[in-house]
């Protein structure tokens, strides 16, 4: 993660899925909200959702961890050099093991949709274990290194720290919207704040990299920090706009006949499921 493209990658993949939570979030919460909805979008179409998304999951780690191990300079699966009796490209590792226990999170989401035995909100659960894991490895990543590049990373650990105890509280409050989208917000701050990571230590235009002992760099990021966070909020409410009126409009193209051969319908797949 030295590079740019190592900043980029995470960040990218965070953006993803923390659009992703907002958009599903939302539709949940606009379905409730509308009874004719649920004609319109059955279980099975929310059962597929959830396999899609952990395999989306589990497809984003691998990925994560082929570039660390795989990417040029990096360990190639070797942990320790017996030759030269030293470790080998340890901050690689920590990055693998950070997408590991992501992976984990998806294969959690399959069986979860897969096996009725299992509690739903046992994913919630492998979510905040999988971000208070992270935030114990960026917490450990900086030692000695300059005052910029620790004070980056110490704001990369609040948030991912918020996004934690956000996450481990939906095992309390299951179907609230507010505390769902409250953790999207913070997923999305971690999607922009690795890319503006990115930006200040590793610029793509092959600059010079900002002055680490500036400490006037550490009040400006400070500040942008904030407007990172503000962002994720403008970025939700074009979401919820978006999937509100889309949902509405699906509404309205149906007339009431359809409506109620559709709620045959799904009444007849109901009767088969408790058959």
């Amino acid at each position: 993660m030295g590079s740019f493209k190592g900043h980029a990658l995470p960040g990218t993949f965070f953006f993803i899925m923390g659009t992703w939570w907002a958009i599903k979030s939302i539709l949940k919460y606009t379905c409730r909200k509308q009874k004719r909805t649920s004609y319109l979008i059955s279980k099975a179409l929310f059962y597929r959702m959830e396999l899609l998304e952990g395999i989306t999951i589990i497809c984003m780690a691998v990925i994560g961890i082929l570039g660390e191990q795989f990417i040029v300079g990096g360990p190639h699966l070797s942990l320790y050099n017996y030759k030269e009796g030293q470790w080998v490209q340890l901050l690689g590792w920590h990055h693998c093991t950070m997408y590991f226990f992501f992976g984990l999170v998806g294969v959690t989401n399959i069986l979860c949709s897969t096996i009725s035995s299992l509690p739903a909100s046992l994913t919630k659960l492998m979510m905040s274990n999988a971000l208070f894991v992270e935030a114990f490895i960026f917490y450990n990543h900086t030692h000695g290194r300059e005052m910029l590049d620790i004070f980056v990373h110490q704001l990369l650990v609040l948030a991912i720290l918020v996004t934690g105890f956000i996450a481990f509280m939906e095992l309390f409050t299951r179907g609230n919207i507010t505390v769902e989208l409250l953790r999207s917000s913070f997923i999305l701050l971690q999607a922009n704040w690795f890319w503006q990571i990115g930006f200040v230590l590793y610029p793509p235009s092959g600059g010079p990299a900002w002055d680490a002992t500036d400490h006037d760099n550490i009040m400006f990021l400070t500040i942008c920090f904030c407007w990172h966070y503000a962002l994720t909020f403008i970025i939700i409410g074009i979401i919820y706009a978006f999937v509100t009126w889309l949902v509405k409009s699906r509404i309205n193209r149906f007339s009431p006949s359809e409506v109620g051969l559709l709620k045959n319908v799904e009444r007849e797949q109901e009767s088969e499921e408790e058959m």
